[in-house]
């Protein structure tokens, strides 16, 4: 008889643990917090997932903007070379305005287009 098969419900000894805790009075203040947590987690979906929207409307609004470098004569290979792989696709773009946002480095992914 193999009785690894009978490993998943350990975790049933465990819910009887959880039923211990919420007799004992001195978890209270650790209950609400736990619940309160889990009350914020579908305010931290919506607020994330509009965070993307914006985060992928300024990343199509930048490769859109950026596109009329390819055609500029004035402005050197490298420079173009560097604007496709920052701003060229809209996964790119995307990945840099993610970037951008959360790294802090912000004069690094803006200064050459602003130049």
């Amino acid at each position: 008889l193999n009785l690894n098969v009978l490993r998943p419900f350990r975790f049933l000894r465990l819910l009887r643990t959880l039923r211990v805790m919420q007799t004992v009075r001195a978890f209270d203040k650790l209950k609400i917090l736990v619940n309160t947590v889990f009350a914020s987690m579908m305010a931290l979906f919506w607020s994330i997932l509009l965070l993307c929207l914006v985060m992928l409307m300024g990343s199509l609004f930048l490769c859109q903007s950026v596109s009329g470098v390819f055609d500029d004569e004035a402005v050197t290979l490298d420079t173009k070379i560097w604007v496709f792989q920052m701003y060229g696709t809209a996964t790119r773009s995307f990945y840099t305005l993610f970037e951008l946002t959360f790294s802090g480095g912000w004069p690094n992914y803006a200064r050459r287009l602003v130049e």
